[in-house]
Formats: structure tokens, C-alpha cells, sequence
């Protein structure tokens, strides 16, 4: 599932690409056919993000909210000054496009048009997004410091904060030696504050980048254990693989039902 950063990136790419343009909005597929018939020909006023939820701004107050869920995604195309757009290849959900750019969405959890209240609904169910300015993190923390659920899937959890996916939540605990089965009230608040920190500037480089990268430089050696296409990562996704600080075996679990990674050494 695409996590937080990616959700940003897409908001500020359809900010530059769409906002001010009148868009021809579609559903090639079908399924979304009366929510693109609402926004067709309305001018896009901007994109939003919040955790792993995209809004399109339309003029009018009409608003398409997008969840990518685990399969969603946009695909890009550009078009030619008078000529049309290509012809959509599989199940495309809703299409979208004005004189120069255009994109594909097929895939996705939600697609639908939601107004400003309901927008206000969708965000009031959501923890703080930690890449977004107006975040307060004592909202999450509180939650966290009462709960006995372990940190390991805390983090996981929407409500408490949001965007964060199983590869930040891994590479994290990592990052600060935190046991993922400690439970949340014996999380001390200072090392919550480290993590949320971190979290913030591992989430930025992220949407700068385009890819997750939570190795500090003296750690990474490497290691044959890379695999194109994937992120190069302290445990995520690296079971049995040796720790690259310590070298024992990393270890591997469900916990919530997904798969959690972690160094019983490190992370004592």
C-alpha cells in the first residue's frame, strides 16, 4: 500500500499540473461515472493530501476524494496541442486530463465526491499527518501513552497517526531500538518525540525523492541482500537476513495482520 509520502507527491504534482485548469473528467470503466459527471468541466482549484487520502479541489465546493488502498495508482500521460487523448488501456477507474496533462486512476479503495463536511469527517477519523504543517503530534502521543496495544501496530494505526505504512513503521522502531511488541504506555514521551521527529524528516526526503530511504549512510554497506525495486532497509522485509549493525538474524512476525520486522538485538 502506498504510504503517506506518496500521497504528497501526488497532491503537489496535480497542484502544478491542474490547478486553474478547466479538466475533462471521466470514468472509462464506468464505475465512478456519475462522480466524474459532477466535476467534468469544472476548474480544478487545487490537491490535498492527508495520510493515504488525496483530495481534488474543484470550484463549486466539489471535491473527489481518492483512496489508493493496496493496488491503486495514477498513471501519467501528456498530450499534443490539438490532439486527443490516448485511448485508456485496462480498468480505468476515473481519467482526468486538461489541454497538456492528464492522468489515469485505476485501482483504487475510494473514488467519489465528497463535499467540504464530509471531508471534515474523513479528516476527524485520522491521527496527524507528519508531513503536513499544521500536525500536532500531543494528539497521537496521547493516544499512545494510555494504550496497551504495542508500539508495533500503534503506528500502523490511522487514527493515531496517519500515513505512516509497514515500511516506515518497521525502519522506525529500528531506527530508535524500540521493541515493536512494547506496549504504548511504556513508550516514554521523549522517545516519542525522537521518533516523531524522525518520522518527519524521513517523510520529507521521501516526497523529495520519490522512494523511502531510512539507512544512515554509515550503515549501508551494500549488502547483496538489495533486490531491484525495493527499498533498501535496516529490517523491513529482511528475514533471516543478518543486521547490518549487529549481524544477527532478523526476525519476523504478524502482528495485527502484517508482517512486522525487527532485530531482537538491537531492539532489545
Amino acid at each position: 500500500m502506498p504510504e503517506g509520502h506518496t500521497l504528497h507527491r501526488l497532491a503537489r504534482l496535480h497542484q502544478k499540473r491542474f490547478k486553474g485548469r478547466r479538466m475533462r473528467v471521466s470514468s472509462p470503466q464506468s464505475r465512478f461515472a456519475d462522480g466524474a459527471a459532477m466535476v467534468d468541466g469544472r476548474t480544478f482549484t487545487g490537491a490535498s493530501a492527508w495520510g493515504k487520502h488525496l483530495f481534488h479541489h474543484y470550484d463549486g465546493g466539489r471535491i473527489v476524494h481518492v483512496h489508493l488502498g493496496l493496488y491503486g495508482r495514477f498513471d501519467d500521460f501528456t498530450l499534443t496541442p490539438g490532439d486527443p487523448p490516448p485511448d485508456p488501456v485496462g480498468q480505468v477507474r476515473m481519467r482526468i486530463f486538461s489541454s497538456e496533462y492528464g492522468a489515469d486512476l485505476r485501482g483504487p479503495t475510494a473514488c467519489e465526491v465528497v463535499d467540504e463536511a464530509q471531508v471534515s469527517d474523513i479528516l476527524a477519523r485520522l491521527g496527524p499527518d507528519p508531513l503536513r504543517r499544521d500536525a500536532d503530534p500531543s494528539t497521537a502521543w496521547a493516544r499512545i501513552a494510555k494504550s496497551r496495544r504495542p508500539i508495533g501496530a500503534l503506528l500502523m494505526d490511522q487514527t493515531v497517526l496517519a500515513g505512516v505504512g509497514n515500511v516506515y513503521r518497521n525502519e522506525l522502531l529500528y531506527r530508535h531500538r524500540i521493541d515493536p511488541y512494547r506496549t504504548g504506555i511504556d513508550v516514554a514521551s521523549g522517545e516519542f518525540d525522537a521518533m516523531w521527529a524522525d518520522l518527519v524528516d524521513l517523510m520529507k526526503v521521501g516526497v523529495r525523492r520519490g522512494r523511502i530511504i531510512t539507512l544512515r549512510p554509515d550503515d549501508d554497506h551494500g549488502a547483496p541482500s538489495y533486490r531491484k525495486g525495493r527499498p533498501r532497509t535496516y529490517v523491513y522485509r529482511r528475514a533471516l537476513e543478518p543486521c547490518r549493525v549487529c549481524d544477527t538474524p532478523i526476525r519476523t512476525a504478524v502482528l495485527e495482520g502484517r508482517n512486522l520486522f525487527w532485530c531482537p538485538h538491537c531492539q532489545r
